[in-house]
């Protein structure tokens, strides 16, 4: 079967792509497909109307799409609480890969925000501090897409035990692509080994999952690697992925 064969499901029904038609078919299709095959249908489907997030963590899923989609849109959050290391990997990808890197900003600086809402927001209502600097910012930035590809796996959380390759993103009312869902953090150490791809330097000092500096901290040996984001505050999500 052939790429041309998965996008039976792009139909138009009075000139407008039918999104939910294409997730349907890609869905089934693609579920068990290699990562590479999931991102080349993506960029075949939506062209420029593609672009992925990263929270430069490392730069596995840039690596990969920029091999089939050289100059994709990359979309950086950028908090303004990230580590120095983040901005550092940001600063580098831009050198490395080619890529667009977009910095996506919140509508108020840390110093607006803690003006209008008071100081330490994140240690008070950590829900409404990621809605503001993480969910509302990149929900303005994916406007212009019709589609965007997300790094996340179902291993990392039981919250993202059921994600599938190609979703409906409701929320956005747009295409949600996670080539790497079915990976296991073997298959990711393998890969970024193999390919000599880029990381956050804080992966080496015990922070396996990398969010703001003011909520994420160092994990222990044993311990869940998603442990350290938001310890203590019964929070697992920042609200970009629900």
């Amino acid at each position: 079967m052939t790429l041309v064969d998965v996008e039976i499901g792009l139909r138009e029904q009075r000139g407008v792509l039918d999104l939910q038609g294409i997730v349907e078919s890609a869905a089934k299709f693609l579920e068990d497909a290699p990562a590479r095959e999931v991102i080349r249908w993506a960029a075949a489907t939506f062209g420029d109307r593609l672009c992925l997030t990263s929270s430069m963590s490392d730069a596995l899923l840039i690596d990969l799409v920029s091999r089939v989609k050289p100059g994709v849109d990359v979309l950086f959050i950028d908090t303004g609480y990230h580590f120095a290391e983040t901005i550092g990997t940001r600063d580098a990808v831009r050198q490395v890969y080619d890529v667009n890197v977009i910095d996506v900003k919140p509508s108020r600086t840390v110093e607006e925000q803690d003006r209008d809402l008071g100081p330490r927001l994140f240690g008070r209502n950590p829900d409404l501090c990621c809605y503001l600097r993480k969910v509302e910012p990149l929900n303005r930035a994916l406007e212009p897409y019709l589609a965007w590809i997300s790094g996340i796996r179902r291993d990392e959380s039981p919250s993202r035990a059921g994600v599938k390759v190609v979703e409906w993103d409701a929320k956005r009312q747009m295409v949600k692509v996670n080539p790497i869902a079915g990976w296991t953090q073997e298959d990711v150490d393998n890969y970024i080994a193999d390919n000599g791809v880029l990381i956050n330097p804080l992966h080496y000092d015990n922070y396996p999952s990398i969010g703001c500096a003011p909520c994420t901290r160092q994990v222990a040996e044993g311990e869940d690697p998603r442990s350290g984001r938001w310890a203590g505050l019964g929070k697992v999500e920042c609200g970009i992925h629900l």
